[in-house]
């Protein structure tokens, strides 16, 4: 299957077919949404009440703090948008984990050597990684190039998030990848698994300009081979190329800095804008909302459903929400796979 035929299965797969109606209305309606002060996301699910889904298809709105609608004006999110529910999600402020650190050395006396933050060889996705200049993320998954099948992979990488292995734009390929990361301990040369191969550039907003629509915030490293396992700690193999997310779906994911945690999907097909620090923001379209299932060095992680198909790509989050990139998409755009 080419890169092409990945995304648009992907594209055909994202929306089932009784919330297309809502995401019309979306589609209609977000850049107005998006406006409004407090206002950083818009996406397709359905309405929460008590902490509950309902079986009411709502337009979601993400924003960073409720309030009174006395209180908004012209600001408040309606009701309904055209006969459309919404349903408007607190979330806070949402930021890309990892950040860009200086380079004095870290001492060992910051590092627990009995956490997904130590040293493991051969590296195994839910460890520690990163840029020798990004404090730590998360290797999501082993990969290889995405190629005609049947046939013989010649080189094998580590997948991850660009802002955790590609230094959000500033690296260049042939950097070296160092497990764990520089955060946990990881120095050069000691410690480093690979290269820095691809990446796919992250596009920030910039004053005046109409904000373009990022899909994914994702790279990859190659290693030799014997130096990556596909097996992702505490939750085994992917069990499929990709599988389209869909709102009340239980999934799952281990990371760095949390562990083996669960969440349940909020909202997809979602339009978000995502703070990268230094007064950076990007806005991401078509992205995954999921409960809160992870926190900073988390970043990179796969996340998969409760039968182990891969679902998506962990970039993001906020204290309430996590958000993730489609990883049919992921794939597609790095033309790697994860499967078989």
């Amino acid at each position: 299957m080419s890169d092409d035929d990945i995304i648009q299965a992907a594209v055909a797969a994202e929306v089932p077919e009784d919330l297309t109606r809502v995401a019309t209305q979306q589609a209609r309606s977000q850049d107005e949404l998006l406006a409004l002060d407090n206002v950083v996301g818009v996406g397709v699910g359905r309405k929460i009440t008590d902490g509950e889904e309902t079986d009411t298809n709502a337009l979601v709105v993400l924003v960073t703090h409720k309030m009174p609608e006395d209180a908004l004006g012209d600001q408040a999110v309606r009701g309904s948008i055209n006969r459309v529910p919404t349903d408007v999600i607190e979330v806070g402020n949402i930021f890309a984990g990892g950040q860009t650190v200086a380079p004095e050395p870290v001492t060992q006396d910051s590092v627990d050597v009995e956490t997904l933050r130590s040293r493991v060889r051969p590296v195994r996705p839910g460890y520690s990684v990163g840029h020798p200049l990004v404090t730590a993320g998360t290797i999501g998954a082993g990969a290889y190039d995405l190629s005609p099948m049947p046939g013989k992979p010649s080189r094998y990488y580590i997948l991850s998030n660009n802002h955790v292995i590609a230094n959000s734009n500033d690296a260049a390929p042939g950097d070296p990848i160092i497990q764990p990361g520089r955060v946990d301990g990881g120095t050069v040369p000691r410690d480093v698994i690979g290269r820095l191969d691809r990446f796919v550039p992250i596009r920030f907003i910039e004053p005046g300009e109409e904000p373009p629509c990022n899909y994914v915030d994702a790279a990859v490293a190659e290693v030799p081979f014997h130096v990556i396992d596909r097996d992702i700690y505490w939750n085994g193999y992917p069990s499929s190329l990709y599988k389209a997310a869909e709102p009340g779906m239980l999934v799952k994911k281990t990371g760095r800095t949390t562990d083996f945690t669960t969440g349940r999907v909020q909202a997809i097909n979602t339009t978000v804008n995502v703070n990268y620090g230094g007064g950076r923001v990007a806005r991401f379209c078509r992205q995954i909302v999921t409960s809160d299932m992870s926190a900073g060095g988390d970043s990179g992680s796969l996340v998969l459903d409760v039968e182990n198909n891969p679902v998506g790509l962990l970039f993001a989050g906020s204290s309430t929400v996590t958000i993730l990139n489609p990883i049919a998409w992921v794939q597609g755009l790095l033309r790697v796979r994860v499967w078989p």
